[in-house]
């Protein structure tokens, strides 16, 4: 291993039985790619056994990162949407398999009458990004963004073949559960979810919570997408595909859930036990039994039009079947965010886990950073 930083700030606690996992997490502070900030969290029936944080919060390398640090989870942000999904699924008045338009009649317009909640779920809608030209603020108007897709036109036959939403997921997801329970996605989250679980997590952050967030070391480079296709250009290369803005308060505080939440890898590990733990978290029922797997079954696998992977979808959640990104069980899902992080839930071992970050690196998924520190994990149960 390469010299670590003199005088790294590192905390947390890992028992002699993850031993591989410390060594892991201090080697991605070494190495061609040294980590900023980091933070990697795993639980077993919800209870945390690995909790290990360390290196800077700031660019400047001033702020300590430590145990209150927030990261931006970018598409992370999907696994908790996805389960909230889920939650309002068990609460009724929503169906996977029901059309989107029996909630959302304005949807049906342009040929999308016939989608599935699980089909919009699972990328399958064509409607990984709006033709423009449109401003990129569109993004901080959430009844402007699901104006636009009920109007579009989807860019493949729907139904036909995944092709990952990397914004516009978390509108589609967010006014089907806004127009069932009344309230925003976020606004739930925190209300009925995190803050009963004492979980530190937001879709929407609001200013009293700024002085704990991470400051973002963007990537080297962009991401490899392969050839381009139209469905990548209006999903990712379009001056409006994403908030251009740099009003980074603005952005925080929006609710935008596919990709703009925060939160701790602890607060992530032990939310993604609630999908691990068939739905229950600290004695508490969060999802009637058989749900979480249902939310997690297949609903689409094979070559994804955005991405240039085959993938397996769920409702929502990225199935590690085909991809081994997530450890060795074929049965373990959760998602990734832009630069790193991910969450992950594998109910075959109760085990849920999570690692954020604030350098970003280039690989759409499966860093090797996190790849590390989970076949670490793995080892050592």
């Amino acid at each position: 291993m390469a010299d670590l930083p003199r005088d790294l700030p590192l905390g947390g606690d890992c028992p002699p039985r993850f031993a591989a996992v410390r060594e892991a997490f201090l080697a991605n502070f070494a190495g061609d790619f040294p980590e900023l900030g980091a933070r990697f969290t795993a639980a077993i029936d919800g209870r945390i056994v690995v909790d290990l944080w360390g290196g800077y919060a700031d660019r400047d390398r001033t702020r300590p990162y430590d145990d209150t640090t927030l990261s931006p989870v970018f598409s992370t942000t999907k696994a908790a949407t996805s389960l909230m999904m889920a939650w309002r699924v068990g609460r009724g008045g929503l169906r996977y398999d029901q059309p989107a338009t029996d909630v959302w009649a304005e949807f049906g317009q342009a040929g999308k009458a016939g989608l599935s909640v699980e089909q919009l779920l699972s990328h399958q809608a064509g409607l990984c990004g709006l033709r423009g030209p449109l401003d990129p603020d569109i993004w901080f108007d959430f009844d402007a963004v699901c104006h636009e897709l009920e109007i579009a036109e989807p860019l493949w036959p729907p139904g036909t073949a995944s092709g990952y939403h990397p914004m516009t997921f978390g509108y589609l997801a967010g006014e089907l559960f806004r127009r069932v329970d009344g309230r925003t996605l976020g606004h739930a989250l925190r209300h009925d979810v995190a803050e009963p679980l004492g979980l530190d997590i937001w879709i929407g952050l609001p200013q009293s919570e700024d002085d704990r967030v991470s400051q973002v070391q963007r990537p080297p480079a962009m991401p490899d997408l392969g050839p381009l296709t139209e469905p990548r250009r209006l999903a990712f290369l379009t001056p409006w595909s994403a908030v251009a803005s740099r009003d980074v308060r603005r952005w925080r505080a929006v609710e935008s859930p596919g990709a703009n939440g925060h939160a701790t890898a602890a607060a992530l590990a032990r939310l993604m036990a609630v999908m691990a733990c068939d739905g229950e978290l600290d004695g508490r029922e969060i999802l009637p039994p058989g749900l979480a797997l249902e939310a997690a079954a297949q609903r689409i696998q094979g070559p994804d039009l955005v991405l240039p992977f085959d993938l397996s979808w769920g409702a929502g959640f990225l199935r590690n079947q085909g991809l081994g990104i997530y450890g060795p069980s074929e049965h373990a899902f959760g998602h990734s965010g832009w630069g790193g992080s991910c969450a992950v839930a594998d109910p075959e071992r109760r085990l849920s886990l999570a690692y954020v970050m604030n350098r970003q690196s280039s690989h759409l998924i499966g860093d090797p950073r996190s790849r590390r520190l989970i076949d670490a994990l793995y080892a050592g149960l």
